[in-house]
């Protein structure tokens, strides 16, 4: 009997798990809830300083001169009374209670995102500008050190990077996932790969950058990059259409761990540990004749 064998049968009889493995470190971890509270209460914050300005533009420059607006969120008076309505690329929908007009009934207000949406509840826009600010100062340092520290370390190259191996399962990855079949290992996925890739190294830099650039105290340590990215207007479209994006990403996050099996997959997040499948019968080593 080879070695592997011999070691299995001897963990077995040990009564060890081998298929418990130490699979997130402490600095995965820890990054990995900083980041969850960070964006929760950039999210909501952020909700409370759109609702300053409940539209969106495209270009340099806004206001009743231009005919640039692709969003807005707001109420009108019919003939049935106040209704809200959201206006997306000049389709209007009525998302009156929700959007635009909203609260207890017979208390409505005239918001483009209700109450229980924003922090605070109320409107107070100084209050949520120092939430935001900083939440996304603790976002983008640990954003950094976790960058540098993962290069370091191998951390990218070892379990983010996507290798020409990885490309050629991402069709069977695919559909593996559209059949919610699961194969629990110490390695990410291909679509894994993707998504946590597209957000840390796209979709997070690209929010911080655009919230650099919609700051005018940031004008005159990096006026190229307002220009870069289209003028105040567009960054604000594009940090907003970020923002729905990370939304996106995290409903897909949520949803795929209840179908993975929400207990393994959370005490990975919380304790490093993570259970993974048993090696398949045909994976097993055999004892092989002389």
């Amino acid at each position: 009997m080879d070695t592997a064998a011999s070691n299995q049968s001897t963990a077995e009889a040990d009564g060890k798990d081998t298929t418990l493995i130490y699979r997130q470190s402490r600095w995965t971890r820890l990054t990995h809830w900083l980041w969850a509270f960070s964006l929760f209460f950039m999210l909501l914050s952020g909700l409370q300083i759109f609702n300053a300005r409940p539209q969106l533009y495209i270009g340099k420059q806004s206001g009743f001169g231009f005919n640039n607006t692709i969003l807005q969120i707001g109420a009108e008076n019919t003939d049935n009374g106040p209704r809200g309505f959201t206006e997306i690329l000049g389709h209007r929908f009525d998302t009156t209670g929700v959007l635009g007009w909203s609260g207890p009934p017979g208390q409505e207000t005239p918001r483009a995102f209700p109450a229980w949406a924003t922090i605070p509840s109320y409107y107070d826009l100084g209050t949520a500008r120092v939430v935001h600010f900083f939440f996304a100062w603790v976002l983008s340092a640990t954003l950094l050190v976790w960058l540098i520290s993962s290069l370091v370390n191998g951390h990218i190259r070892r379990d983010l990077a996507p290798r020409l191996e990885d490309l050629r399962k991402l069709p069977k990855d695919i559909v593996d996932h559209a059949k919610l079949k699961f194969h629990h290992t110490r390695e990410y996925n291909t679509l894994q790969k993707m998504a946590y890739g597209g957000v840390l190294f796209v979709l997070l830099p690209l929010m911080i950058l655009t919230g650099l650039a919609m700051s005018p105290s940031m004008d005159s340590v990096l006026p190229w990059l307002n220009e870069i990215l289209g003028g105040r207007q567009t960054a604000r479209t594009i940090h907003f259409t970020v923002m729905v994006l990370l939304v996106l990403f995290f409903v897909i996050h949520i949803l795929m761990i209840l179908a993975a099996g929400p207990i393994n997959e959370l005490r990975s997040i919380i304790t490093g540990w993570y259970r993974t499948d048993p090696p398949a019968k045909h994976d097993q080593p055999t004892e092989r004749s002389a």
